[in-house]
């Protein structure tokens, strides 16, 4: 029978902790009602009394359907009781239905950082476990260090557990807290510490400082704890925490069915959509490479991988992309063959023979143009475009006769240093010839202010498009400032599609213009295939 594990999420709190991360109460509630749609135990919402955020997110909390809400805290201070502790006071006053509370477990902390008597620690410790007990149903302990404290002194780090499991403690939480222990030292430690204290009292709350958070949490597993922390994203302070993205299909996927981990088929199915909520909560662009969730996870460029893997794809897939929400993407670049194109342009409903020799003209064309410095391997959207122009299926959306952008700094009113961007462009489309006249946050923004001006009238859906992300490379670098540039545009609109459009130029300005209406272009062909009188 397989062995139940508790997923505990600290998002809400070693997340925030990320340097240029600040959630709002509205964020918080957003990602904890999206963890307890997914099937996690515990979601640590924060600290009650630390902030005014935690505050209002614990007045208000989520209404929560399976995860327990959890309150984040530490032990009583030295030299005053657990009934008269403001701090932990404050912790039990939210009243949330379990409560985790961080304590030293290394002998180094309590005599110089605390610098009390050993002893009085451990008092800390059951006497706030007993006190918490008193109000709220479930109190875990967060030995903080525990690892670096294990290693010092054995027996030291042993009483901490050993004082918090009998004052009854549910969870005892190990914690490597800087992040330096490596799998083999967590696999020894924990496998003498189930000896001394139950493996179902124990969990695992792994740093990432040597990316190996995520070995440390499943080696913590398999010798024995039956809790598992960590963050959405691998968010967290420095390196960041073990990343359940990652930790969930593992334990799922990869452990022969020996634990069960209360996801489901169908909520293991939305991680990949959990992932990215989080990306687009934080404003940030998904990294392409995370694994299982990555645009690039399931990825395939080399001309004979993608031979094999349409043949099996167990062959370079070590799960199918669907278990997890992602999908299988096949790459053109200018390593592809035949095979790379054929399934690219299947995927986006292009269907052609392997003998047909306009794909043979098509592998020639992208071949040509990447020599040349395009990407269309993190460019789906412009290879797109190129393949329907080579095979004639694109329709005119609209032609640009002219643009000038002009770039001022002078001195405003005020005396302040400004700098303004103009921008003028003349357009041909459906509503006939148009000229507009746009200013923006710099020369693209007022690019894109006045193409938008100039089209929505014909093409109103334009509207929920924006852009996510800008990348430039200099290609040329020999050249100094007359190097020719490569940009990368990520776009996306209120269906929350991405797609990403690439331009080359020796201009910046002009091949951030190419990329700009390479993704206004796809943006109409998604919502008018049959052309521009299409509604």
């Amino acid at each position: 029978m397989a062995e139940r594990l508790y997923l505990f999420d600290t998002t809400l709190r070693d997340g925030a902790q990320t340097q240029g991360v600040s959630f709002s109460v509205a964020d918080k509630q957003a990602i904890a009602q999206a963890l307890d749609s997914v099937g996690i135990d515990y979601i640590e919402g924060g600290w009650p009394g630390a902030n005014p955020t935690d505050d209002a997110f614990f007045a208000a909390p989520p209404t929560l359907k399976h995860a327990t809400l959890t309150a984040f805290g530490m032990t009583r201070r030295p030299g005053r009781s657990a009934a008269n502790d403001p701090g932990l006071n404050a912790l039990m006053a939210a009243e949330t239905p379990a409560l985790c509370m961080v304590g030293k477990s290394w002998d180094f902390h309590v005599d110089v950082a605390l610098g009390i008597e050993r002893d009085e620690n451990l008092a800390m410790i059951r006497d706030s476990v007993e006190q918490a007990l008193t109000r709220i149903p479930e109190v875990m302990f967060d030995a903080e260090h525990f690892f670096d404290g294990y290693k010092a002194n054995p027996d030291y780090a042993l009483a901490c557990l050993k004082a918090a499991h009998d004052a009854g403690a549910r969870w005892m939480v190990l914690c490597d807290t800087n992040g330096g222990t490596l799998p083999h030292e967590v696999r020894r430690i924990v496998g003498e510490v189930v000896a001394h204290v139950p493996g179902d009292r124990l969990g695992i709350h792994a740093h990432n400082d040597t990316e190996n958070a995520v070995a440390n949490s499943l080696v913590a597993v398999e010798a024995g704890v039956r809790q598992v922390q960590g963050t959405l994203n691998g968010l967290g302070e420095r390196c960041g925490n073990a990343n359940l993205i990652s930790l969930v299909p593992s334990l799922a996927l990869k452990c022969d069915g020996r634990f069960e981990i209360g996801v489901s088929a169908e909520q293991l199915g939305e991680l990949t959509k959990l992932s990215r909520l989080l990306d687009d909560i934080l404003n940030r662009a998904p990294v392409r490479q995370a694994a299982y969730v990555g645009e690039a996870a399931f990825a395939h460029k080399g001309g004979l991988h993608v031979s094999a893997v349409q043949k099996d794809s167990r062959t370079y897939e070590h799960v199918e992309p669907t278990l997890v929400g992602n999908r299988r993407h096949f790459v053109v670049s200018d390593q592809a063959g035949r095979a790379n194109v054929l399934a690219r342009l299947s995927e986006v409903g292009l269907e052609l023979d392997a003998d047909d020799r306009r794909v043979g003209q098509l592998v020639e064309a992208v071949k040509a143009k990447e020599f040349e410095g395009y990407a269309y391997d993190g460019a789906e959207a412009s290879f797109e475009l190129v393949a329907r122009r080579v095979l004639d299926d694109l329709p005119t959306y609209f032609d640009v006769d002219s643009f000038r952008v002009e770039v001022e700094r002078r001195h405003n009113a005020k005396g302040d240093l400004v700098t303004i961007s103009q921008a003028v462009i003349k357009v041909q489309s459906g509503n006939g010839p148009s000229m507009q006249v746009a200013e923006g946050n710099g020369p693209v923004n007022a690019l894109d202010e006045a193409l938008r001006k100039a089209l929505l009238p014909s093409y109103p859906e334009l509207d929920s498009v924006r852009l996510v992300d800008f990348k430039v490379r200099i290609l040329t670098p020999q050249q100094a400032t007359a190097a020719v540039t490569r940009v990368m545009i990520e776009s996306t609109d209120d269906t929350g599609v991405r797609w990403t459009t690439v331009g080359i130029s020796p201009n910046i300005i002009d091949a951030a213009f190419e990329a700009l209406c390479d993704a206004i272009v796809h943006k109409l062909y998604r919502t008018r295939p049959n052309g521009p009188q299409q509604s």
